[in-house]
């Protein structure tokens, strides 16, 4: 059988140091130990690189601009960038107080567009919160003076999270994390970070731009969503953890092999965007060889690709990202 020329693609996590990380990732990658502080492994970064196969040592954006629809699929709004971004955030202390443009802001500073993201809370101990929105009457001018005041932090809507959790953080939204979670966080492909407050850490702070980008309105929140459903016969069980304009997430526990399709109901195609967070697996498609998923790891299935199987190795969790095809409104969430 010959090889196609895109195949089910490995990523090489790539870790990036933060001031607020930590040496010891476990339990997502309890065999790494690192000299400094890492505060996120990106999974679907740009510049991270192919594991497997003929396109091995490439970056995501070299392959994306090869391959364009083939790789990211017709519901990417660009067929030359990959439309998502996802990693791991190891929150050892809190993290800056922040803020993400939405694509209308982004545009107007040049940028392509803004950054929606999720989170998926794969791991929180007792305690864990984070800063999610202005609390209930804050004005962008009464944010600006807390911050010159060194008290932001009193200013934010602080929110309890749970293992399990999805929070929706739309463009706009001033949010933090705090320590004692970790996180899946699925986004926009984009890195625009306006830093607003940052405890005092001897880091640039963006707050011209960043009080521009606040907004007071948003769909914020912890997302409320169904029960996961069994998939018909199998031992198998799925949870619609997100389904928003610019991504889909979902979660599969599996104790049985299933096929899965990079088309949604819409008819349109999207690169699939498979996260391990417990158990082992392989990844079969026709005509390529199989890719072993591991916790931690990501595989990235292009959507010409159209039918995938995943067959855990006796179990496996894992998340499921793509572009939607059809548009859809922002989630239900409360806070």
């Amino acid at each position: 059988m010959v090889m196609r020329n895109l195949y089910p693609l490995l990523m090489l996590p790539k870790f990036d140091p933060r001031p607020w990380g930590t040496h010891d990732l476990s339990p997502i990658y309890p065999n790494r130990q690192f000299e400094e502080k890492i505060g996120e492994a990106w999974l679907t970064g740009d510049d991270c690189q192919i594991a497997n196969g003929s396109l091995a040592g490439q970056t995501l954006a070299q392959v994306s601009e090869k391959f364009q629809r083939e790789l990211v699929g017709d519901a990417a709004r660009d067929a030359e960038r990959f439309p998502l971004l996802l990693k791991f955030l190891f929150p050892h202390e809190k993290l800056s107080v922040q803020v993400h443009p939405d694509d209308e802001q982004a545009r107007r500073v040049g940028q392509p567009w803004g950054k929606t993201e999720c989170w998926y809370v794969a791991h929180a101990k007792p305690g864990a919160q984070i800063g999610l929105g202005l609390k209930q009457g804050v004005t962008v001018a009464q944010l600006k003076d807390a911050i010159q005041e060194k008290h932001a932090e009193e200013v934010l809507n602080w929110v309890s999270v749970y293992t399990g959790d999805m929070i929706y953080v739309a463009g706009g939204t001033v949010h933090t994390l705090g320590p004692g979670s970790m996180i899946v966080e699925t986004q926009q492909q984009s890195d625009t970070t306006y830093r607003l407050y940052d405890y005092g850490r001897p880091r640039e702070l963006h707050l011209k731009e960043g009080l521009a980008a606040v907004k007071l309105n948003v769909a914020s929140g912890k997302v409320l969503r169904p029960a996961p459903r069994q998939i018909s016969g199998s031992h198998n069980r799925q949870a619609a953890l997100v389904a928003a304009p610019y991504f889909v997430v979902d979660m599969f526990e599996m104790k049985d092999a299933q096929e899965l399709s990079t088309r949604d109901d819409s008819g349109k195609s999207s690169a699939q965007i498979l996260v391990a967070v417990e158990g082992c697996g392989v990844v079969e498609a026709a005509g390529a060889d199989p890719v072993t998923m591991a916790k931690g790891d990501a595989v990235v299935v292009p959507a010409s690709v159209e039918k995938f199987i995943v067959r855990p190795q006796w179990t496996l969790e894992f998340l499921r990202a793509r572009v939607p095809g059809a548009a859809l409104p922002e989630p239900e969430t409360r806070r």
